[in-house]
């Protein structure tokens, strides 16, 4: 009996060295996506334009990393407050931990090289090798076209210094170690020709990251084969909010026509339009809808086109359910 004893505890020992090893492999030495690149991003008018199109309309880089006024509908962004980061996503929204987005502005960007920056846009991992939490859809932008990326780089160099100290993220234990295993190399596509609409247009819904937030998830990942269907649940302090399905399914856009997919977006650039104010138990949207309604109407159009060749996926979305 004392023999089968101290096998056990051997056992359980080998096991425990075994688990103690793996979390200090993985906590030391990943995310490994590699050094970042020594390049120099040239800021060109043409770069520096495109770079704003995209942060601010596109990739909407300036949605996290700016402050948002949630008393209003879809909380617009706060002039003056572009690039200045502190946005924070924790345990009430459904986070595995205290998240801050970054400040982007060159008050804590200007000791970063463009490698550095290209590195976190594209992987993920920050200037000191550590692994951001995936709320900034890095993985998405790790399949653009390295020129986009550039683009972008241009454009937040310019941005006025903006001091603000940001906390630091803290995340959850397990989700501390499994934050590590998320980063992973980028994967750059070229730009695909205007002319050629629906690989444009799945470019650029990339590129926007819809996919993320119209998709089902389990455990925050999404499931591929319900993708663009809806119904992806974000928790607000009024409710539940849910995503719209983007399927040609009669509960998606299978009634709407690429006028109405295009003047949904630009409502909200009409200058009558003023955001109103929520109320605390009233719906909300998280999408950004002020920055999106920007976009191009081509653009809008080509991703349209993109999403009418995605799988049909029946799925009636109940967009939002009050808090009781």
């Amino acid at each position: 009996m004392k023999k089968i004893f101290k096998v056990l505890l051997y056992l359980i020992a080998a096991i425990f060295i075994i688990i103690a090893g793996i979390i200090s492999y993985v906590s030391y030495f990943l995310p490994n996506v590699g050094k970042p690149e020594n390049i120099t991003v040239e800021r060109t008018p043409a770069r520096i334009e495109r770079g704003k199109y995209l942060a601010n309309c596109v990739t909407v880089c300036m949605d996290c990393h700016s402050h948002r006024d949630w008393t209003k509908f879809a909380g617009p962004m706060v002039a003056g407050t572009e690039g200045q980061g502190g946005e924070r996503f924790d345990q009430r929204y459904g986070f595995p931990g205290v998240f801050y987005s970054r400040n982007i502005t060159p008050y804590k960007l200007s000791n970063w090289t463009d490698g550095e920056i290209f590195r976190t846009i594209s992987t993920g991992v920050d200037k000191n090798g550590d692994a951001l939490f995936p709320v900034m859809p890095y993985h998405y932008y790790g399949q653009l076209d390295r020129e986009d990326i550039y683009s972008i780089i241009a454009y937040i160099r310019t941005l006025a210094p903006v001091k603000n100290d940001v906390p630091k993220s803290k995340a959850d234990f397990p989700f501390s170690i499994i934050q590590h295993l998320i980063p992973q190399k980028a994967n750059l596509q070229k730009r695909p020709p205007e002319s050629d609409t629906i690989a444009y247009g799945k470019y650029m819904i990339t590129a926007a990251a819809c996919r993320e937030c119209h998709t089902k998830d389990k455990k925050g990942q999404v499931i591929p084969e319900l993708e663009y269907g809806g119904g992806r649940e974000f928790a607000l302090p009024s409710g539940i909010v849910r995503s719209a399905n983007l399927t040609q399914d009669v509960t998606g856009l299978k009634a709407w026509t690429a006028e109405m997919f295009i003047k949904r977006f630009k409502t909200y650039q009409d200058t009558s339009f003023h955001s109103p104010t929520i109320g605390e138990k009233n719906f909300n949207s998280i999408m950004p809808w002020m920055m999106y309604s920007k976009m191009k109407e081509s653009d809008l159009y080509a991703i349209y086109k993109y999403l009418q060749t995605v799988k049909t996926i029946p799925n009636q979305v109940i967009k939002f359910t009050a808090k009781s």
